[in-house]
């Protein structure tokens, strides 16, 4: 059976993770909600299908319609494994972030190309006992999708910054002012809950990744600023979501255009990674990573 993925001379099936604001997208055509089942439980919500000037497009609800699981409970695993089953290339995840730097502030978009992984409650690998793989997460996130989104926000003049770390915390909590600082003294750039593990199986998925991270606030670090709240970061997350609908009619056509497979090799990212013999692979194992892994078993 042929495998869900990119391959040479296919176009590309872009798929996008955010909140519920984000897929409200005019020009959006043959939208359809789908519900797709996954070897690793139950995604987030049904996927959104549709298409924007005949560009394929996937949206997830990071958090389910009306934002109803929270960051650690999500399913991490069965929301890539959903999206590649649903034959998605490319991942662009937008999400509300706090700042960690004076000179980004509420408002402002920044392409991440860095994580520091501080979560420690979720289930990070597609792959374990009976199969084991190692992926390379020095580069976590796809250049070439990343100079897309760059190019696309100038264009539009959004506020955006090209390159930055993020600290991926568990929460559900907001941190203290310690945690902050020190964050901060690590040369972190915005903090959040979400883009880990997904950027790590993501790349063990071979889907191209980037991330859009939105500031909402500026953490509880910033003396100049009241501590975080929930009602400012709602209020400052609406507004960013006009911008961010922009943002991916803008860069949609860029992502279409796509002859080869990915330059930086986010598609064939487990050429050298399952270490595990044939001959010791566990086949339940293996069929639960029929459209993950399906290419290389």
């Amino acid at each position: 059976m042929a495998q869900p993925g990119a391959e040479p001379g296919l176009p590309p099936v872009i798929g996008i993770i955010g909140g519920s604001g984000i897929y409200e997208i005019d020009g959006l055509q043959n939208a359809e909600w789908r519900r797709m089942v996954s070897s690793f439980g139950e995604p987030s919500d049904a996927l959104l299908f549709g298409e924007l000037d005949g560009q394929r497009l996937v949206f997830l609800p990071r958090h389910g319609r009306g934002h109803k699981v929270p960051p650690t409970n999500l399913n991490f695993r069965a929301n890539i494994d959903a999206m590649k089953r649903a034959g998605v290339t490319e991942i662009l995840s937008l999400s509300a972030v706090g700042s960690l730097r004076e000179d980004l502030p509420p408002g402002h978009f920044v392409v991440v190309n860095q994580f520091i992984d501080r979560t420690f409650a979720r289930q990070k690998s597609f792959f374990g006992p009976g199969m084991v793989a190692h992926v390379s997460m020095a580069d976590p996130v796809c250049g070439r999708l990343g100079d897309h989104l760059e190019a696309a926000a100038g264009e539009l003049g959004l506020p955006c910054h090209r390159g930055g770390t993020y600290m991926v915390m568990e929460g559900p909590q907001f941190s203290t002012r310690a945690e902050s600082e020190l964050y901060r003294s690590w040369g972190c750039d915005v903090i959040g809950m979400t883009n880990m593990p997904v950027a790590k199986l993501a790349r063990e998925a071979e889907i191209c990744y980037a991330t859009v991270a939105m500031v909402t606030d500026y953490d509880c670090w910033h003396d100049g600023h009241d501590d975080v709240t929930v009602d400012q970061v709602v209020q400052t997350l609406l507004a960013n979501a006009d911008k961010a609908r922009a943002l991916i009619k803008q860069v949609v056509p860029k992502l279409a255009v796509r002859d080869a497979l990915c330059d930086r090799g986010c598609h064939r990212a487990l050429d050298a990674a399952v270490i595990t013999q044939a001959e010791a692979r566990d086949p339940e194992v293996m069929a639960r990573l029929d459209a993950v892994a399906g290419r290389v078993l």
